[in-house]
């Protein structure tokens, strides 16, 4: 029994012996000899000031003492490198990181002429880091200010033309004229990420011909480059954007001031191949990171149990120093990257586990031990595992109960009390019935991907299949508005319109069950050259009648008016039979009945967006009456909404050039040659104009989805009408004559490139077959 109550005490002890720390690798040291600091900043090898106390010129600091304090700057390589490097302040050294700052602030910037037609000023930035140790971090971003400019950053990794890039578009609208003050990410600015290439290149391009050719407000545009996260709250005023010189010497020192993240390497090639290199330069007691990218290279760390400068010297922790795992009572002895424990005097074990007297015989010792520990072991098993699901157990429900309160569980409940018919339309569904239903959220059970989330595919244990929308995170703030809209998508019973059965609030984000439509998008149909049974004139004219009856619906059929806010060819699913689903409401709203419209962040797709939308933020039923127009246009034309391939900034969008087209006279010109051929004159104008008026950019003079269902049903019966007296008095079924229009032009299309894309593009009804 003492030797069972010994041993029990032990392992009492060990369960409250501290652990260490892990070691710090922080780079510290500098060569013998060699300055250790630059003014305020520590200089690390393999970073020296002067060529012999760095590895190589790359890493060469110029420590400029004309300053007080002196201020540390990158050696110029201007013999390899296109950018002066000798402009770059180095304000910060870390494991695999610069932080710079630029002295001559680089802008891309775009200028016009008093027409505010012609540029007169067109400056980029391009900064060239190949055959160097240095490439961008995507911790940077560009930032662009101006009110009618896109900013376009074209990286590569290569030394040959950007391959890859992106950017972002500014705008102000006229109010902001009076105010006289941007700011980001706000009035006149916008900013794009960085990719983790060795060039950068930004120009500037002007973007009023897709505003609709509006009057640009101020003559320039202005682009630089900096550290994700500094100058959000950067302001400026907008009537400088007049005026290059003032608006550079205004905020130059501000720009200066941007820090400006370089990753950097040893060059060289894989740690394998360098280990037996006289040019490796990891020292001894440290170990090689491989850099995965396409110029090579690596970096060093120490290993563990060893702190100091892995390209000069790792030298060894002393743990006996630091809380360590020996027993309080054991004594510490330190060894090169570890140590060892020892029992004291008159006691035999590891001093880590166990200390055992000994004056117990060797026989007694055995026995007592190895009872002990079976019986102990076998008990701490039980009692852990016990533990273990006890533990797991209530904390799955304390983070489902805390993840149904964030996601609205308990307003759902009180609204469910408030009206029991709620209940019998929106289900809620337990998370394990959707693991259940979808293999665990597998991926090969994915269904689609985009802005409001990832979608799947399920099969609910009753046997119906289902699609189910995982979400992105919610702001917390919008927890009430999000419960409304379940509640009021829940209770919309409409044949073109996708049901949503249910949802799971159980999970970190919140999980929404849909029907499952098997025929995926009319964006897939309209655009699919190959497909086996291509969409008639007469199916294009169903469809279209079956959006507009839905949206009717919705602006004027339920209790508060919903409005879409998202309406393209790819929010349209297509049931088997080739019946409309209208789908994707996770940017919609509902608004009071005595309201006309609602006043948000301008959120949607460009190509549908409405133009008088994104000036004012002002939603009205109008602004999707205007979608609904592209979408009317993309069935008459068969081409995709905007065109990336276009020749000039007027032929960008599909709307300018049907209006275009209308306004010529000149309808056949854009017409798909399937439309031509089977549909009549009468019919393709009557559509044709209900498509122009839908596409004013005067939204009151577009008429209501309730007027354009009935003019696209009205076109629908005469055609039925017409056939009847076709027949009636020929006694034959006449064959359709050819349409009077014919296409002198082709147009061809490639994949559309979204400049601003939707914060629901994630097609979450989709379908595939799995």
């Amino acid at each position: 029994m003492l030797v069972l109550l010994q041993i029990f005490l032990f392992f009492t002890v060990l369960a409250v012996a501290a652990v260490a720390p892990p070691p710090s690798n922080a780079l510290e040291y500098t060569k013998p000899g060699c300055e250790r600091k630059c003014g305020n900043l520590e200089i690390p090898y393999p970073f020296g000031i002067g060529s012999k106390c760095s590895q190589n010129r790359y890493f060469n600091i110029n420590c400029n003492t004309s300053f007080n304090p002196p201020k540390p700057y990158l050696h110029n390589v201007s013999d390899v490198l296109e950018a002066n490097l000798s402009y770059f302040e180095v304000v910060n050294i870390s494991e695999a990181q610069i932080y710079v700052k630029n002295s001559k602030a680089q802008v891309a910037m775009a200028c016009y002429g008093e027409g505010l037609d012609n540029k007169t000023q067109d400056y980029s930035t391009t900064i060239n880091l190949f055959d160097s140790p240095y490439t961008f971090s995507d911790a940077n971003q560009a930032t662009t200010i101006g009110c009618s400019d896109f900013a376009m950053v074209q990286q590569s990794s290569l030394p040959i033309n950007a391959t890859n890039g992106g950017g972002c578009a500014t705008y102000c609208s006229d109010y902001y004229i009076h105010v006289g003050v941007g700011s980001c990410l706000g009035t006149g600015c916008c900013r794009t990420s960085l990719s983790k290439l060795p060039f950068l290149r930004v120009n500037m391009y002007d973007m009023r011909g897709y505003w609709g050719s509006r009057p640009r407000l101020f003559r320039c545009s202005f682009a630089f480059i900096g550290m994700i996260g500094d100058y959000d709250k950067f302001n400026f005023s907008l009537s400088h954007l007049n005026d290059p010189t003032t608006f550079r010497k205004t905020y130059n020192q501000e720009l200066m001031g941007m820090p400006l993240v370089l990753d950097w390497r040893i060059m060289g090639n894989s740690c394998t191949q360098m280990q037996n290199s006289s040019d490796y330069a990891c020292r001894k007691n440290s170990y090689c990171i491989d850099i995965v990218n396409n110029y090579g290279g690596y970096q060093c760390r120490c290993n563990k149990g060893y702190e100091g400068n892995p390209y000069l010297e790792c030298h060894d922790i002393n743990e006996c120093e630091k809380p360590n795992k020996c027993l309080p009572f054991g004594t510490c002895t330190n060894t090169l990257g570890s140590y060892n424990c020892s029992c004291p005097d008159g006691y035999h074990g590891d001093g880590k586990i166990y200390c055992i007297p000994v004056q117990l015989s060797r026989s007694k010792l055995a026995i007592g031990v190895g009872l002990g520990a079976g019986m102990g072991l076998l008990l701490l098993l039980m009692t852990c595992f016990w533990l273990y699901k006890f533990y797991k157990k209530r904390k799955d429900k304390k983070r489902k109960e805390k993840f149904f309160k964030r996601n609205g569980g308990l307003l759902l409940q009180q609204q469910i009390l408030t009206d029991q018919s709620i209940l019998e339309k929106t289900r809620l569904f337990t998370v394990k019935e959707l693991e259940k239903a979808t293999n665990n959220f597998n991926q090969s059970r994915i269904l689609g991907q985009g802005g409001q989330g990832t979608v799947y595919k399920g099969m609910l244990s009753e046997g119906k299949i289902v699609a189910i929308k995982k979400s992105k995170l919610i702001d917390e703030n919008q927890v009430n508005q999000f419960i409304n809209e379940v509640v009021m998508l829940s209770q919309i019973i409409h044949r073109n319109v996708v049901k949503l059965l249910g949802c799971c609030l159980e999970t970190e984000v919140p999980l929404l069950v849909y029907e499952f439509i098997f025929n995926g998008t009319l964006f897939d149909h309209i655009q699919d050259k190959t497909d086996e049974f291509p969409l008639s004139w007469n199916m294009r004219l169903r469809i279209a009648i079956e959006v507009a009856e839905a949206l009717a619906y919705l602006h004027s059929a339920t209790s508060f008016p919903i409005y879409h806010r998202d309406v393209k060819s790819t929010n349209i699913l297509l049931d088997e039979r080739y019946v409309v689903k209208v789908s994707d409401f996770g940017i919609s709203r509902s608004i009071a009945v005595d309201h006309t419209h609602l006043t948000t962040l301008v959120k949607g797709t460009f190509g549908y967006l409405d133009p008088e939308y994104f000036q004012s933020s002002r939603f009205t039923e109008k602004s999707d009456v205007y979608s609904f127009g592209v979408v009317l246009v993309e069935l008459l034309t068969g081409q995709k909404p905007i065109s990336s391939d276009a020749e000039t900034e007027e032929d960008i969008g599909l709307a300018m050039r049907f209006l275009l087209c209308m306004e010529a006279e000149n309808l056949e010109k854009i017409l798909v040659p399937q439309v031509l051929e089977q549909g009549k004159r009468e019919e393709l104008t009557t559509v044709a104009k209900l498509a122009q008026r839908c596409l004013n950019l005067n939204g009151k003079k577009r008429p209501t989805m309730k007027e354009v269902a009935t003019e696209l049903e009205i076109v629908r019966m005469s055609q039925k009408h017409s056939t009847t007296s076709e027949t009636k008095y020929q006694d034959v079924q006449l064959r359709k004559s050819k349409a009077i229009l014919i296409s002198d032009d082709n147009y061809t299309t490639s994949t559309s490139g979204n400049i601003m894309q939707s914060s629901s593009d994630a097609h979450p009804l989709k379908i595939h077959t799995i």
